[in-house]
């Protein structure tokens, strides 16, 4: 059996590449890829694998962008640390949703759901539940319309249109508002990025969350970087790094 690994977080990716050793010793692993762009590009180019893992939160998108561009046709197990993708997960050929952190006997029973639908199906053509799922689908969301935050022993919400960006700093998450105002929030930058529209906001790396209507200029940097200007300072130097600077680019363009 033929795997490629799609999956931003080089830890997980190689637990999941022991783990496949131990169970399955005679498949091979074919392919490693950790952003939207290379994934494209590597499915693109090469023969398709028997079998595709695949993290949903890539280092410069969703990985359901990848099923834009390529024909998938194996099956996928998709691997996550958020459940909300269930239903699109299996819109695009997943056969299991595996959460993180996943076990060996995690990855053991989804190998065997593989198994149980390539027999099943060994003399059939998969199904289209396309339309199915569709209907069944809810309306795409738009995102949150505010956060809650405690400041001054006291509870406020604060308005996601006043957002200007998201950013960590000494393993906080903060807000900071278009009036300069900051706040911190008890939540992760992941689950902010699942939380707010993707189309308004974008996750230029780990420590920054940005809002369209912050950004003043782009400019080319080193090494195929982009470099963000912000309307209002950043603590950091906003850099989008090579792989992801195409997705930002689009993102930026498709308005």
């Amino acid at each position: 059996m033929n795997i490629i690994i799609i999956e931003d977080e080089i830890r997980t990716a190689k637990s999941l590449i022991r783990i496949l050793a131990e169970l399955r010793p005679e498949s091979r692993i074919v392919g490693q890829y950790q952003s939207v762009e290379g994934s494209v590009a590597a499915l693109s180019a090469g023969p398709m694998p028997d079998l595709i893992f695949m993290d949903i939160q890539l280092a410069d998108a969703l990985c359901f962008d990848i099923f834009k561009s390529v024909k998938i046709t194996c099956p996928v197990v998709f691997c996550t640390a958020f459940d909300e993708y269930s239903l699109e997960a299996f819109k695009n050929n997943g056969v299991d949703y595996v959460l993180k952190p996943f076990s060996e006997q995690d990855i053991r029973d989804a190998l065997r759901k593989v198994d149980e639908l390539k027999n099943f199906f060994q003399q059939k053509a998969l199904p289209d539940l396309t339309d199915l799922l569709s209907r069944l689908a809810p309306p795409p969301p738009t995102g949150k319309s505010s956060f809650l935050i405690f400041k001054d022993q006291k509870y406020k919400t604060v308005p996601v249109e006043s957002i200007a960006f998201f950013f960590i700093r000494h393993d906080i998450t903060w807000i900071m508002c278009f009036d300069k105002q900051q706040y911190s929030l008890n939540q992760s930058l992941d689950q902010i990025t699942a939380s707010v529209s993707p189309r308004q906001f974008f996750r230029v790396n780990r420590q920054y969350l940005i809002n369209f209507d912050a950004i003043m200029e782009v400019e080319p940097y080193f090494l195929r970087k982009l470099h963000v200007r912000l309307t209002l300072e950043t603590p950091d130097k906003l850099l989008v790094n090579k792989e992801k600077s195409h997705s930002f680019l689009s993102w930026m363009e498709d308005r």
